[in-house]
């Protein structure tokens, strides 16, 4: 007898969604089916973990490959994998300059807590800064640090000693450094809050004030790695100083996998039991963001998403223009982008119309309309996206 999937999950499941009553069945791309075969385009991409598509048979067979060997090391961490050390490999060439030490976790929450503890233990200062809107995990730790009170207030008591400034404003950062502080937690782009994008200059003057006033700074690329926003790191600038860099989310096409990598120098301060794990870069993971990781640098996504997301951005901007009213910003890069409309009441309507005619996507902060696809999602398949969009929108005003 076929399960009610529905019933069972609204039975059983903790009830922390609100749950839009699609049951869905399988993928392949950017297009996910229901179990009644109705096609969707997802433009989500499984909350930004799903890179690569649906289904990519890079995926499938790094899985299956790597499964018939080991998933799991025994003595985890202790002993040496061969698929971990080529992935390392792999990784030390494209993390950005000086970043050149990786360890391995399952979430990006999971890893931007190791670096903040880690932060604090070998600076021995307390305080942390975050910004104001800015998203880093579910954690205890990670909520705490989370610049959304909707995120923090109700799970007192927090753990102490965040301090947080307005995003993007230097004069504000600058005054909350002092000898206190162990570091600076910062998004390249707040995903979570809005898809924010900073004054060009914003990462590189954060970066030397950290230097100025020897502060770590952690920044946070679980949402805009692995060519997110074209780049394979949003944070690779010139004169941007990196001492830990967290990533997740793209890292394995949908995997559940991370890391966090830092400098030699930080790492030369570690001591032996700071830090570890259970699964600490198991085979399975380890194969199967290789094979992601790999894909991504040999067919050039990265150049892809920053062509998509030019002309993606200069669409928006047009409707933006036939509809100053409806839409009031439109802003991102590469292939994580935002329109914000006038009223909540509009974001949520045309949100459930776009499910009706075979588009899911996702609300942030109310009436910020985010659009994720999967990075080799083509011109053809963004028409269409955009198209049942377009009209849910102004149907909607």
């Amino acid at each position: 007898m076929k399960t009610n999937t529905q019933a069972v999950e609204d039975r059983y499941l903790a009830p922390f969604f609100d749950r839009t009553h699609v049951t869905i069945e399988r993928g392949e791309g950017v297009y996910v089916w229901d179990d009644a075969g109705k096609r969707y385009i997802d433009f989500t991409a499984g909350w930004g973990v799903t890179c690569i598509g649906h289904a990519n048979p890079v995926i499938t067979r790094a899985l299956t490959e790597q499964a018939g060997k080991i998933i799991q090391n025994p003595n985890s961490g202790v002993t040496y994998s061969p698929v971990r050390a080529e992935l390392l490999s792999l990784l030390s060439g494209i993390l950005p300059q000086g970043l050149c030490r990786l360890f391995f976790g399952s979430s990006g929450a999971e890893v931007n807590d190791a670096a903040i503890k880690l932060a604090r233990k070998v600076s021995g200062r307390l305080n942390v800064v975050s910004t104001e809107q800015s998203f880093h995990g579910r954690t205890i730790s990670t909520a705490s640090a989370t610049g959304q009170a909707v995120h923090r207030e109700k799970f007192n008591p927090l753990m102490p000693n965040y301090l947080f400034v307005p995003y993007n404003n230097m004069e504000a950062m600058a005054r909350v450094i002092t000898p206190e502080v162990a570091a600076v937690i910062l998004e390249p782009i707040q995903g979570e809050g809005g898809v924010i994008v900073p004054d060009p200059q914003y990462l590189r003057n954060v970066s030397g004030l950290c230097r100025d006033k020897g502060v770590f700074l952690i920044i946070d690329e679980v949402q805009t790695g692995f060519c997110r926003t074209g780049p394979m790191f949003a944070s690779a600038q010139e004169g941007v100083h990196i001492d830990f860099l967290t990533m997740a989310k793209g890292i394995a096409g949908g995997f559940p996998f991370a890391a966090f990598a830092v400098t030699e120098e930080v790492a030369a301060r570690f001591e032996k039991g700071d830090h570890g794990g259970t699964f600490c870069g198991n085979p399975l993971g380890c194969a199967v963001s290789l094979a992601v990781v790999k894909y991504l640098l040999d067919n050039d996504i990265g150049g892809h998403v920053r062509r998509m997301g030019e002309k993606t951005l200069a669409e928006l901007a047009s409707w933006q223009r036939e509809n100053p009213r409806l839409i009031t910003a439109v802003r991102g890069t590469g292939l994580l982008l935002a329109l914000q409309v006038a009223e909540k009441e509009i974001a949520e309507e045309a949100a459930a119309a776009c499910l009706d005619r075979g588009l899911i996507l996702n609300v942030k902060q109310g009436t910020v309309v985010r659009l994720f696809p999967a990075l080799t999602i083509t011109r053809d398949e963004m028409r269409e996206g955009l198209a049942i969009l377009k009209a849910a929108l102004f149907s909607a005003a």
